[in-house]
């Protein structure tokens, strides 16, 4: 996706930033694989690990491979790979880290146990379209 590729005008004028359209990009992905509860934290400013979380909630197992497969597959056709990939093994919790972006897909247990939004309460909250 050339869009991921240099920055664009989009909305009301405001610059979006590579890793944002990634993020966006990612969150979409999983809404098509019929995740849940879908949040994307801007981080930047507040950590050098990353400039943003999305986190994603599967029912199942299967939703949650589904998705991840489903991301990984169609960002790599934009000419996006991950850097890293873990959890695949468990489904429970998988992270996919894109440097930029690092996505997580949780079930519902290990997303209230480990609770992001809380620990990153900081982090504004990016509106999904």
């Amino acid at each position: 996706m050339s869009s991921l590729k240099e920055e664009e005008r989009v909305g009301r004028g405001r610059e979006v930033a590579v890793g944002e359209l990634l993020a966006r990009r990612a969150a979409e992905l999983s809404l098509e694989k019929k995740c849940e509860e879908v949040k994307i934290l801007d981080l930047r400013g507040l950590t050098s690990v990353t400039d943003y979380f999305v986190i994603i909630t599967a029912d199942s197992e299967r939703k949650a491979k589904a998705a991840a497969e489903h991301i990984i597959d169609e960002l790599r056709e934009d000419g996006e790979r991950p850097m890293h990939v873990e959890g695949m093994d468990s489904m429970h919790w998988i992270l996919l880290d894109y440097i930029d972006v690092v996505v997580h897909i949780f079930m519902p247990d290990e997303r209230r146990f480990y609770d992001l939004e809380s620990l990153w309460s900081d982090a504004p909250i990016v509106p999904l379209t």
